[in-house]
Parts: structure tokens; C-alpha cells; sequence
């Protein structure tokens, strides 16, 4: 993966826009690939799901509590990916009341796919998900990529280590 470049998608989202008034003040977006990689050095962390246990209790709340110190080693903001819609992926960062890292939906994991990491987990019920992966992303293209060991269809267990918080910031302070 190292040296790759990212794949090029277009992120389909709901934001807040004041000027719309009502009970719903939201508008669809497009974001891509270009946008959140081009002229910047990301890390992106991608894991199955919205408001699943390891997900929610351990690698969301510890990249935010996090951030100042990864992004004063170099990065310039740090996304959440998941193969979940936007409406699940907003919900889930207000539940978690993250302000400081930014969620990305991959609704129909077209860039999980073309990143190689879909996985099926329908023996819990999932379906088609994310593999637990993190990658440092220059410009586009993929310096450092870390992987949950393990990686195959409906896998019994849900490894969580080498993307944790603790093992990123260890590669960028080198």
C-alpha cells in the first residue's frame, strides 16, 4: 500500500446550512478524494462501524483526546472513515461529542472497496464493512499504512492494536 495512491471517490454528505431555516436546516454535499488529500498530510483511520463497542469506547474517543498531540507531529487533520451513510456517521459524532477529528461516510463502500479492506461480516449481521485499517496519507499518496492482523470474511474476532492512537503517534515521532 505504501507509495499508493488513494483512490478517487466522491463522498456523498449532509451539513448544517443556517441560511436554509426550518427543522432541518441540512444540505447535501459532495466531498472528494482531492479535497481531503490533495495538499495535505492526513491520517485517516477507518473501522466497521458507527456505535460498535471497540469503535465507540476506545479508537474514536482516543484519536480525539489525541489530536492535539498527532497533529503537532505533522498532520494536518485526522478523519474517521466507515462504511456507514452520513446521517449514521453525524448522529454517531454527536453521540460521541467529537469537535476535533472529522467523520467521513462511505455509505456505499466504494473507497473501502477500492482500498481493498471490504470485508464481509454478515456472521454478525453487518454485511459488507471495513476492515480495522489506519493509514498517514501525503498529498494523496499512502506514506505509512497500519492493518489489524487477520483480515478475511466473517472473521471471529475484531483485532484492535495496530491502529490504535498510541501506535500511529509512535511511527510519527519516528
Amino acid at each position: 500500500m505504501i507509495g499508493r495512491t488513494v483512490p478517487t471517490v466522491t463522498f456523498k454528505k449532509r451539513v448544517r446550512d443556517e441560511s436554509i431555516g426550518g427543522d432541518n436546516p441540512f444540505k447535501w454535499i459532495e466531498e472528494t478524494t482531492q479535497d481531503i488529500f490533495g495538499g495535505n498530510r492526513v491520517l485517516v483511520f477507518s473501522l466497521p462501524g458507527a456505535f460498535t463497542p471497540t469503535c465507540s469506547t476506545f479508537q474514536v474517543p482516543g484519536f480525539e483526546e489525541n489530536y492535539e498531540n498527532i497533529t503537532s507531529l505533522g498532520i494536518d487533520e485526522i478523519y474517521v472513515i466507515s462504511v456507514n451513510d452520513t446521517f449514521v456517521m453525524r448522529k454517531w459524532m454527536l453521540d460521541q461529542d467529537v469537535k476535533k477529528i472529522k467523520f467521513i461516510p462511505d455509505g456505499n463502500g466504494e473507497f473501502t472497496r477500492l482500498m481493498g479492506m471490504l470485508v464481509d461480516k454478515s456472521n454478525i449481521g453487518f454485511g459488507p464493512r471495513s476492515w480495522r485499517y489506519a493509514m498517514v496519507v501525503d498529498n494523496g499518496v499512502i506514506e505509512k499504512f497500519f492493518e489489524e492482523p487477520g483480515r478475511c470474511d466473517n472473521a471471529d474476532d475484531d483485532p484492535y492494536g495496530e491502529t490504535s492512537p498510541e501506535n500511529i503517534i509512535k511511527y510519527l515521532k519516528g
